[in-house]
């Protein structure tokens, strides 16, 4: 690689940490509580006024469950493999289906049972910046959506801005698998028709 590139990959990566962070939900205080890397450096290094390290790039890595090329944002060697790194979060599985920190981002989600008789218990819903579409694979996903509760089953999507209230429970008694799509700007999905008569 050279040195210019270098410096441009160098130079981008507080903003991909800041994005990776809002994204996964984590405050500052939260990461260096993870990490062990103080608050001014975490900030300081988001902000591009510290020069990031492996020292300090690796337990952030590790944080957040992706490899320290991705997390820089170094070209691709090549290999067109994806080798997608599942984390859990709030008991569900994610499996990322894109390797970038910017525009659209793609998981699959697998989300257990709920324990026996909460399955009708009011959901908590959150709000925050973005837009999403979900595809139900396989079982049936609850959807709390401001005051609408919906029940997804294979097959079915829906698409929300992420600023009304909603929240995710499993709806059966199976494992629900469903994809996810989020633009953290509010990025929406384009879809295409078909012309009639095509």
């Amino acid at each position: 690689m050279a040195d210019e590139d270098l410096t441009e990959v160098l130079t981008a990566v507080g903003p991909r940490l800041r994005a990776l962070r809002r994204t996964r939900g984590t405050t500052l205080a939260q990461l260096s509580e993870t990490t062990g890397i103080s608050l001014s450096t975490l900030s300081r290094l988001e902000s591009g006024q510290r020069k990031p390290t492996l020292e300090l790039l690796l337990p952030l890595a590790k944080a957040y469950g992706v490899q320290l090329d991705e997390l820089v944002g170094a070209p691709a060697t090549g290999d067109p493999r994806v080798h997608p790194r599942p984390f859990t979060r709030h008991g569900q599985t994610f499996i990322p289906l894109t390797r970038y920190l910017g525009g659209l981002h793609a998981y699959k989600q697998i989300m257990p049972p709920r324990p026996q008789g909460r399955s009708d218990e009011p959901l908590e819903q959150r709000v925050h910046e973005g837009y999403e579409w979900l595809y139900v694979l396989s079982g049936r996903l609850r959807l709390a959506l401001g005051e609408h509760d919906l029940v997804l089953a294979a097959g079915e999507a829906a698409e929300f801005d992420t600023r009304t209230p909603h929240g995710f429970a499993n709806a059966g008694d199976q494992p629900v698998e469903f994809l996810s799509l989020f633009g953290a700007q509010g990025e929406r999905i384009h879809v295409r028709a078909r012309p009639a008569g095509t």
